[in-house]
C-alpha cells in the first residue's frame, strides 16, 4: 500500500458531527468512502457495520444511501476509488517512462509496507478478492480488472526492458509479471497469518533478489 493509503487506515475514527457534512456533499461522500474503507479493512465487507461507518463519517443513513444507494455500491466504490488507485500508484506509475523496469520494480517492492497496521490487516486488494470474489460478480469483475492491469503493466514494462537490453530475453514477460504478483501477495498473506513483519521483510529481500536475476548476464548490477 502507498503511504497515503496507510495514513488513511490509521487516521482518526472519532465520530463526527453531521451538520458540516450536509453543507458539502463532495466532502460527505469522501468521508463516507474513507470510513467505509477503514471498516471493511478491519472487519471484512460482509461484517462491516453501517452504523460504525456512519458514526466514523459523522453522517446520517439517508446521506449514505443518497451517495451510494446500497452497501454493495459503497463496496464497489472502495474498489474503484481507493484500492485501484493505490495499486496503480504503487506498481504502475513507477514504470511510466522509467529507464530501467528492474530498478523501478525493485523500488516498488522495497517500499512495501511492514508497518504493524499493514502486516496485521494484509493487502486490501487480496482481502476483498478472497472474501467477495466467490460471492459477488460485481466485486469479482472489478478486482479482476485491477489484477489484470497490474500484470499487463508490469509485463509491458519488462517487454520494453527486453527491447532495450535491460531484461533477459529468455523471460516471458506475462509469466514473470504473474509470478511477481503471486510472490508479493503470497508473502503478504504469510506475514498476515504470522502477524510478523519479519516474514514480509524476508519476502521483500527474496523478491528483490529474484528481480535482480532478471537482468541480462553482465548487467547484474546491485540494487
Amino acid at each position: 500500500m502507498l503511504a497515503s493509503t496507510i495514513d488513511l487506515l490509521v487516521g482518526g475514527n472519532r465520530p463526527r458531527r453531521s451538520w458540516p457534512a450536509q453543507r458539502d456533499p463532495e466532502r460527505t461522500r469522501e468521508r463516507l468512502l474513507q470510513a467505509a474503507f477503514r471498516e471493511v479493512y478491519r472487519s471484512g465487507f460482509q461484517s462491516a457495520g453501517l452504523n460504525a461507518i456512519l458514526a466514523a463519517a459523522g453522517v446520517t443513513r439517508g446521506a449514505l444511501y443518497h451517495h451510494f444507494g446500497s452497501k454493495e455500491a459503497l463496496g464497489y466504490a472502495i474498489v474503484e476509488e481507493i484500492i485501484a488507485p493505490d495499486n496503480r500508484g504503487q506498481w504502475l506509475r513507477p514504470l511510466e517512462n522509467c529507464e530501467d523496469p528492474i530498478d523501478a520494480l525493485i523500488g516498488a517492492v522495497q517500499e512495501l509496507s511492514v508497518q504493524p497496521e499493514a502486516v496485521r490487516g494484509g493487502c486490501p486488494l487480496l482481502n476483498l478478492a478472497q472474501e467477495m470474489s466467490p460471492l459477488d460478480a460485481g466485486f469479482r469483475q472489478r478486482l479482476a480488472t485491477i489484477f489484470r492491469n497490474w500484470q499487463d503493466g508490469v509485463a509491458a514494462a519488462l517487454r520494453d526492458g527486453q527491447n532495450h537490453g535491460r531484461v533477459r530475453r529468455d523471460l516471458e514477460p506475462a509469466q514473470a509479471a504473474g509470478l511477481l504478483i503471486a510472490m508479493v501477495e503470497g508473502y503478504g498473506s504469510l506475514a498476515k497469518n504470522a502477524q510478523d513483519a519479519k516474514v514480509m521483510e524476508e519476502g521483500i529481500r527474496n523478491i528483490v533478489e529474484w528481480l535482480r536475476s532478471m537482468r541480462p548476464p553482465g548487467n547484474r548490477k546491485r540494487g
